[in-house]
């Protein structure tokens, strides 16, 4: 399939797989839901020879019979043909699925009748063991929203546009709250002075310009921010050149309250002064 690119979205239900069609389908894929197992060859053999569907995106799940069984069969006998077909899988922790799942009211297809709904979910994930093996991509999205989604899969599947400007995402964290998923550059921030040890900054935040003065105004501090700044001033032209529309940093301190996000904000007031398109997360600010 010289040119073309298939990718087909598969995981568990409830990680947002709908959501990633949507935005497979915002950057030009040609998409299809819910395609039977059995027609998966005859819809590869069209997508080949349709100048409409060079890029195709093919959402399969659980909900067709015998899909954790029979695809790694499928995909076997199709690639073992030459051909190069991307699976992308999406999963999610137990909690997030579990809060999902009882937000939307939707019933789990493993958790019908009698069945609990966190043993659907168990029993699908063992389900789809060798499936996700299988995956070339795997995302959790267990801290994403709908927008962070659309964001991951512009980043690994749309096609390159010179035109369009780089896109900076900033994520603050706390590191006992874990590493957030898909990060591209990832620096920790815990030498900086800690507003957490001083009775009258603790309880604010890195949003405070108090806190902010704390963390920022030391010599090392500056010295940082600067030498950051210059070491950005120097990678993200070249990331640019390279194909790349998006960029996510990841600044991490103890609780993602108070030296993550001050330090945060300042990089990206720079960066926009600088005629960057900036997006700031903090995780852990509440």
């Amino acid at each position: 399939m010289s040119g073309n690119r298939m990718v087909i979205v598969t995981g568990l239900s409830g990680s947002g797989r709908s959501a990633a069609l949507k935005a497979f389908e915002d950057i030009g894929y040609y998409c299809t839901d819910n395609l039977p197992l059995q027609l998966l060859a005859a819809y590869v053999e069209f997508a080949e020879g349709s100048a409409e569907a060079r890029l195709t995106a093919i959402g399969i799940d659980v909900r067709e019979k015998g899909f954790p069984k029979y695809f790694p069969k499928h995909l076997a006998d199709l690639t073992g043909t030459g051909r190069t077909i991307e699976v992308l899988f999406l999963e999610a922790t137990d909690q997030a699925l579990v809060r999902r799942f009882s937000e939307t009211r939707r019933p789990h297809p493993l958790a019908r009748g009698t069945t609990p709904l966190l043993d659907g979910i168990r029993r699908e994930r063992d389900a789809l063991g060798e499936v996700k093996g299988l995956a070339d991509r795997v995302i959790d999205t267990s801290d994403y929203t709908v927008h962070d989604l659309r964001q991951a899969i512009e980043r690994h599947y749309a096609e390159v546009d010179a035109g369009r400007p780089l896109v900076v995402t900033i994520v603050s964290f706390g590191y006992k709250f874990g590493i957030p998923y898909d990060l591209d550059l990832l620096f920790d921030l815990r030498f900086l002075p800690n507003p957490h040890f001083v009775e009258a900054l603790k309880p604010r935040t890195g949003e405070d310009p108090e806190v902010s003065r704390y963390v920022l105004s030391p010599k090392e501090s500056e010295e940082f921010v600067a030498r950051f700044l210059a070491f950005l001033t120097f990678l993200l032209p070249r990331y640019r050149t390279e194909g790349k529309s998006y960029l996510t940093i990841g600044f991490g301190c103890t609780g993602g309250r108070h030296r993550s996000v001050a330090v945060s904000l300042a990089i990206a007031e720079s960066l926009r002064t600088n005629g960057y398109e900036v997006i700031v997360k903090h995780r852990d600010i509440g």
